[in-house]
């Protein structure tokens, strides 16, 4: 096999793994703890599971992602299909809404932390910088901390929406639920539309945070910091 096709096909695997395996275990963890609240809309739509094939879009999870790397809009943005949730089926809907919505991010965090620590390890053993396992489990760590900050943007259907709605005083909630009526359609136009007039929103919103907890993790493996 040519060597550029080796090339090509590690690249992929550098990114495409660790994308494979946020998305899986975020979607599982919805559908996981809405059935420990007493919703089992998940299990019984088969979505609680690590297989990965029950999570991909074709359009959200490959082809976007794909056209938005061609185009190099300065962000990247995708998505998996969503794990269904009766939120009307919860014990307590409105406070539990926001542990089932939490739970996505929430997960992503912990696969930071585990891949910074496998990370560590593999110091440890000097395992070259140029390894694809070295290199898999620095993008798992960014990956997970862009599927983590960019859903806990407080605009529904995101998870951080249906946080805020949880934790809203009712006056306020209602209004923004309703927001979740139109789907993604408002996350795309503020994510396109603002860049377009000159306002950073995903470096403001996203990058931003992203760059500020990078710091400490890469001070903590040794890195030089500028």
């Amino acid at each position: 096999m040519p060597a550029s096709i080796i090339d090509q096909i590690r690249n992929i695997a550098i990114v495409a793994v660790p994308i494979i395996i946020a998305i899986t275990f975020h979607e599982a963890a919805h559908g996981y703890v809405a059935r420990y609240f007493g919703d089992d809309t998940a299990e019984r739509a088969g979505r609680i599971t690590l297989n990965p094939l029950r999570h991909i879009d074709p359009f959200g999870t490959i082809l976007l992602p794909a056209m938005l790397y061609l185009l190099n809009p300065g962000f990247m943005f995708g998505y998996a299909k969503p794990v269904p949730v009766n939120f009307a089926g919860l014990r307590h809907p409105k406070q539990d809404m926001v542990w089932v919505a939490a739970a996505g991010p929430g997960m992503n965090l912990l696969l930071c932390a585990i891949s910074v620590l496998l990370f560590y390890i593999s110091q440890l053993f000097k395992l070259s910088p140029d390894s694809i396992v070295f290199q898999i489990l620095w993008t798992s760590v960014e990956v997970n901390l862009v599927l983590a900050i960019f859903n806990m943007i407080p605009l529904p259907p995101l998870d951080g929406g249906r946080v805020a709605v949880g934790l809203l005083p009712m006056p306020l909630a209602k209004p923004l639920a309703q927001l979740g009526r139109f789907g993604l359609l408002p996350v795309l136009l503020i994510f396109i539309l603002l860049p377009m007039a000159g306002i950073d929103v995903f470096g403001w919103l996203v990058a931003g945070p992203i760059r500020f907890l990078e710091r400490p993790i890469l001070h903590l493996l040794g890195f030089q910091i500028a």
